[in-house]
């Protein structure tokens, strides 16, 4: 009897265990959807594309070599500034290093953004803080370097 209680324990744990991953790994599925998203409107020139995975708002901020940004409208206007054409844009990689869910409509990103380029290659690490903001996970801050 005590090994069938103790075998009925282990299973509920286990699917406790399972069902805790899974939501994990749909936030992060998720995240990884946005990020997938904004490599093929990089890679076809679309900024506003690239910019749907950011929170359109004046409390987005954007930490580059320039400084500190706030606000989509102003995040956007640096990138066209930055990039103002296909040669400029390249060919965008992301690769993610860790991402951590810090609650259930917060998460935290690490990785490498590489940029091939005719011009020279370019890259970078970023740190991005994601909220879920009306079932949606977006960028509400962004550090790359």
């Amino acid at each position: 009897m005590q090994n069938r209680n103790f075998f009925l324990l282990l299973v509920v744990l286990l699917s406790l265990q399972t069902g805790y991953a899974q939501r994990e790994d749909a936030a992060t599925h998720a995240i990884r959807n946005v990020m997938l998203a904004q490599e093929t409107a990089w890679n076809k020139g679309d900024l506003e594309g690239f910019m749907e995975g950011y929170l359109q708002s004046d409390s987005l901020c954007f930490i580059g070599s320039k400084g500190l940004t706030y606000g989509w409208d102003a995040t956007l206007a640096n990138y066209k500034q930055g990039y103002p054409n296909r040669a400029a844009m390249g060919i965008l990689t992301f690769t993610l290093i860790r991402v951590e869910k810090l609650s259930g409509k917060s998460a935290f990103v690490i990785g490498k953004w590489h940029l091939k380029r005719d011009a020279g290659d370019l890259s970078g690490h970023f740190t991005l803080l994601w909220k879920k903001i009306k079932g949606k996970w977006l960028i509400v801050a962004d550090h790359s370097s």
